[in-house]
């Protein structure tokens, strides 16, 4: 007879696995932009492919809460983060390892937080609103504190051609600094790719015996 336990923590492990291969992509896919145009809109000067693996991470997440209940989640997303430190650590400079490992903590935390308690709630609310949320975290922390001048003086590097004052996107009147129009076009994306990403939530979620509630985790 199978042992529930040894069971649950084998399919743990293969969540882990989904999670660390989430973050490894999203790493190194963040180093090529998006070569093309959108109008007049320059989509290198935008975005990365990276952009479009790291929503992954919201699913992982969200299948894990429901299959195994927030506690397993946050786990999990304790796993990512010390993956995605040491990879930023490597792949980065100090700056960036601090802010990417910032941003995805605190944002997934919020994200199991959000989806736990809309759990009962129709199948599509709990993992939608939640992937929202924890975007706008993960979007309004990594790129503030990456790049915003303000931190400077507490992170050190200083990025002079992300801090610049430039048109918004490169084409519209109103000035910013390039990393602002960097952090929009990423959350764009990262929305595009959540709502994208109900299909297979439900396809998967069909194959699942959920954690009726956060108790049973």
């Amino acid at each position: 007879m199978t042992d529930s336990r040894s069971f649950s923590v084998a399919r743990l492990a293969i969540v882990i696995l989904a999670m660390a291969s989430v973050v490894v992509a999203s790493n190194f896919l963040v180093q090529f932009p998006v070569q093309g145009m959108l109008g007049a809109v320059n989509l290198a000067d935008i975005l990365t492919w990276g952009a479009f693996t790291y929503p992954a991470a919201f699913l992982v997440t969200d299948l894990t809460n429901r299959r195994f209940g927030p506690n397993a989640a946050r786990f999990v997303v304790l796993v990512g983060f010390l993956i995605a430190v040491l990879l930023s650590i490597w792949l980065a400079t100090p700056r960036i390892a601090i802010a990417s490992g910032s941003a995805f903590l605190v944002a997934q935390l919020l994200d199991v937080t959000v989806f736990d308690r809309l759990r009962r709630a129709t199948w599509w609310k709990a993992p939608i609103v939640s992937s929202l949320l924890g975007s706008i975290v993960d979007t309004v922390l990594f790129f503030s504190l990456a790049f915003a001048a303000i931190f400077s003086t507490t992170l050190g590097y200083h990025d002079d051609f992300a801090a610049e004052v430039a048109p918004l996107f490169g084409v519209f009147a109103l000035e910013a600094p390039r990393w602002v129009s960097w952090a929009l076009g990423d959350f764009a994306v990262k929305i595009i790719v959540a709502v994208a990403l109900l299909a297979p939530y439900r396809i998967v979620l069909s194959f699942l015996q959920p954690t009726p509630n956060g108790s049973a985790a």
